[in-house]
C-alpha cells in the first residue's frame, strides 16, 4: 500500500514514516509541500495524509484539488488545530479521518490507515463479486444447449438486454425459468442493483400485499416494526415474480395500479414510494387461457406480458439432453473433488429414450444419483434411475379398455402435459382440434 505523507515538518514526517513502515506492506513517501504532492499523484497513492497548515496550500485547498482529480482517493487530515468546526468541515467534505497532532498521533494514524485499508479491501471484494456474478450468469454459460430452440432463447435474451421492457417467461416446471430471469438481470444495465425473486405459490394470499409493498408499524397484528416490501427492496433492479398465475385477483388489481403509477404505498402508510423496477414474470400455465377463464386480469396480462420467452421442455431440445448430462457430470465432479465420469453408449440411449417430465431439474437429479451409483469410470445404463412419478398414467395400456377409451386416455394425458393447450395437443397427436373439443364436451356431459 502506497501512502503519501504531506507535511512541511521534516522531523515529524520522518518520525511518522519510520513508524508506519514497521509494517512491511506500507510504502511511505514524504511530500513537503502541497504542490509537490499534486505533481506526484501520477504515482497512484492508495492513501494521502495531509497537514492542514502547509506553506504553499492550505489543507482545505489541497484537499479540494486532490478530490477534483481523484474523487475516491482516501484522505486523512493531520492538523495542529483542535478546532471542532474545522474537523467537521473536513469530514463533511469526505475526509476519512481528522487527527490532531499530539503524542498520540502516530497510534491514531496507524489505526486510521488500518480502517481505510479494510474499507478499500471490502470495496475491491464487492467489485470482484460483481464481476464474478457477471461471469456466472453469462447466459451462454448458464443456459446449456445447442438446439435451435435454445438459440432462439439466446436471441430473445439479447433483445431483452437492449431495453427495460418487462419480460414474461413460460415453460414447464423444471425448465429453468429463474435461470433465464437471472441471466437477463445480471447481463443488463441493472446488474449492480438487486435481483429479488418472489414465489407467488409459496406466500399465503393474506400476506401477499405486505410482502409486495411492505408495511408500517402497527398496520396489522404482529406488525411490530416497519418493513420494506419486495418491490421497495428491488428498486433500481429487477423483481422476479414466479408463478404469477397463482396471484389472487384482489392483489392483481393492486399490482396493476403499482405498475401503472410506478409507485407503491406500504400497508398502513400514506407515503408514496417511487419505483424504478424491471418486472420479470414466470408461470408454467398459459396466461392467455387464465384470462379467458377469468382467473387473471386482462389489463394486468397486457401490462406484464412485455417480451414473451417460452422455454421448451427438455424432450423437445434434440441432443441437449446429452450436453446437459455432461455438464452436470462435470459439475458433480467439481463439487465432490473427483474425476468426471463418462457416459456409456447404453446410458446415452437410456437418457434419450426418456421424456423427463421434470425437465432439466429432473435430469440433474438423475445424473447426480448416477455419479454416486457408478463403480467405475463410466456411467452404465443400470446406474441411471428414473423417478417415474407419472408411472400410473404412463402404464394405462395395461388395463382392459376399448379403443375409444384408450384414445380418450391418451388425449387427456397429453392435454395435462400441455397445460390444457388444445392447439398444441392436437398438433402433437396429429388430430383435429374439433376431436379434442368434442371429447371434452362429451366428458363434461357425462360428469353432469
Amino acid at each position: 500500500m502506497k501512502i503519501f505523507l504531506v507535511d512541511d515538518d521534516p522531523f515529524f514526517a520522518e518520525m511518522l514514516k519510520y513508524y508506519l513502515q514497521l509494517n512491511p506492506d506500507y510504502d511511505v513517501h514524504i511530500c513537503n509541500t502541497g504542490k509537490e504532492c499534486l505533481s506526484a499523484l501520477y504515482q497512484a497513492p492508495d492513501i494521502i495524509c495531509i497537514d492542514f497548515g502547509l506553506p504553499d496550500l492550505q489543507g482545505d485547498e489541497l484537499f479540494t484539488q486532490i478530490k477534483s482529480l481523484y474523487p475516491d482517493l482516501p484522505i486523512i487530515v493531520i492538523s495542529g488545530q483542535e478546532n471542532i468546526e474545522v474537523a467537521v468541515n473536513f469530514l463533511k467534505l469526505g475526509a476519512k479521518d481528522y487527527i490532531v497532532k499530539n503524542e498520540h498521533t502516530k497510534e491514531l494514524l496507524w489505526n486510521s490507515i488500518i480502517r481505510v485499508k479494510e474499507t478499500i479491501s471490502l470495496k475491491q471484494e464487492v467489485e470482484d463479486l460483481k464481476d464474478e456474478l457477471g461471469t456466472k450468469y453469462a447466459f451462454e454459460k448458464t443456459i446449456i444447449g445447442q438446439s435451435e430452440s435454445i438459440k432462439k432463447i439466446f436471441s430473445k435474451i439479447n433483445k431483452a438486454l437492449q431495453s427495460n421492457i418487462n419480460v414474461s417467461i413460460t415453460g414447464e416446471t423444471g425448465t429453468g425459468k429463474e435461470v433465464v430471469a437471472k441471466a437477463i438481470h445480471y447481463n443488463s444495465a441493472r446488474k449492480n442493483k438487486p435481483f429479488i425473486a418472489v414465489n407467488m405459490a409459496a406466500i399465503p394470499k393474506e400476506l401477499v400485499e405486505s410482502e409486495f409493498f411492505g408495511h408500517e408499524k402497527g398496520a396489522f397484528t404482529g406488525a411490530s416494526e416497519r418493513a420494506s416490501g419486495k418491490f421497495e427492496q428491488a428498486n433500481g433492479g429487477t423483481i422476479f415474480l414466479d408463478e404469477i398465475a397463482e396471484l389472487d385477483l384482489n392483489i392483481q388489481s393492486k399490482l396493476l395500479r403499482a405498475l401503472q403509477e410506478r409507485e407503491i404505498t406500504r400497508v398502513g402508510g400514506s407515503q408514496k414510494i417511487k419505483l424504478d423496477v424491471r418486472v420479470i414474470t414466470a408461470t408454467h400455465k398459459d396466461l392467455a387461457n387464465e384470462v379467458k377463464a377469468g382467473t387473471f386480469r386482462e389489463d394486468l396480462y397486457y401490462r406484464i406480458i412485455g417480451l414473451p420467452i417460452e422455454i421448451p421442455p427438455l424432450r423437445d431440445r434434440e441432443q441437449d439432453t446429452l450436453i446437459l448430462a455432461r455438464h452436470f457430470i462435470e459439475l458433480f465432479a467439481k463439487e465432490n473433488k473427483s474425476k468426471p465420469l463418462v457416459l456409456s453408449n447404453e446410458a446415452k440411449k437410456k437418457l434419450l429414450s426418456y421424456g423427463f417430465p421434470g425437465n432439466v431439474r429432473e435430469l440433474k437429479s438423475v445424473i447426480d444419483l448416477a455419479c454416486v451409483m457408478s463403480d467405475q469410470a463410466e456411467i452404465m445404463a443400470e446406474d441411471i434411475t428414473f423417478y417415474n412419478l407419472e408411472k400410473k398414467s404412463e402404464n394405462f395400456l395395461h388395463g382392459q379398455k376399448t379403443l375409444k377409451e384408450y384414445t380418450t386416455d391418451i388425449i387427456i394425458h397429453f392435454l395435462k402435459k400441455n397445460n390444457n393447450d388444445v392447439i398444441k395437443t392436437a398438433k402433437m397427436l396429429d388430430i383435429g382440434k374439433s376431436t379434442i373439443y368434442n371429447l371434452l364436451q362429451h366428458i363434461e356431459k357425462k360428469n353432469t
